[in-house]
């Protein structure tokens, strides 16, 4: 079993930052601001472009601006709560993070927020279709050596919980802002999530959901 998380929204505070860099962008690129701001959840910069620029390479120019500018914009990032504590207590090799921030990008902000980065990090730069397509989190699952279908995806958007579905995981959705009715649980944060080794597999706890041991496959 693996533990794959979403990162921003799920494990860090990110939203004024992003926001700020966004709307930066926009506002020297003359883009409607609320438009743009609105396509932001859960997809990379490449595929936001794309809905507001002429064509690939004005995107390919503008993705690399805008991660420029996340980059140099992580003053404000913060660990949502649980975050660091959920982490912290993970056995080593059993969880990976799958974001649609550049890795460079991904790297400044889970320091900033003083979250461990994983060795297993896949990043927008490590795909080639973001989310809702399920690739990032098929690649996640296979660097941890585990199938996908035995993993669990923690999530802050529809987006991503589509991704974590079409890839065969089960999903927690985490915050308030996750309507996917395939959902296994919703949490408000990930405090209270408890993950702890046995000898054939997690023992992972979700508040209000009791326990669920697993090993070959996902909680049940």
């Amino acid at each position: 079993m693996g533990l794959l998380f979403d990162m921003d929204g799920t494990l860090i505070d990110s939203a004024a930052s992003i926001e700020r860099a966004w709307s930066a962008y926009a506002r020297e690129e003359g883009l409607p601001v609320d438009a743009v701001l609105a396509a932001l959840p859960g997809r990379t910069a490449v595929d936001i472009l794309a809905d507001f620029l002429p064509g690939p390479r004005a995107v390919a120019e503008g993705a690399e601006r805008v991660r420029r500018m996340q980059r140099d914009h992580v003053r404000e990032v913060r660990p949502l709560p649980g975050a660091r504590a959920l982490l912290t207590g993970l056995p080593a090799g059993r969880w990976a993070v799958v974001t649609a921030a550049y890795e460079e990008v991904a790297r400044a902000r889970l320091a900033a927020a003083g979250l461990a980065v994983p060795p297993v990090l896949i990043a927008a730069d490590s795909v080639r279709r973001g989310k809702p397509d399920p690739e990032g989190y098929e690649r996640g699952a296979r660097a941890l050596g585990v199938p996908a279908r035995t993993c669990v995806v923690f999530e802050d958007t529809d987006v991503g919980v589509r991704a974590g579905l079409a890839a065969g995981a089960r999903c927690v959705g985490v915050g308030g802002a996750v309507t996917d009715p395939d959902v296994a649980a919703r949490v408000t944060d990930l405090r209270g999530i408890g993950v702890s080794a046995t000898g054939s597999g997690l023992l992972l706890r979700v508040p209000g959901r009791g326990e669920a041991r697993t090993a070959n496959g996902g909680p049940r």
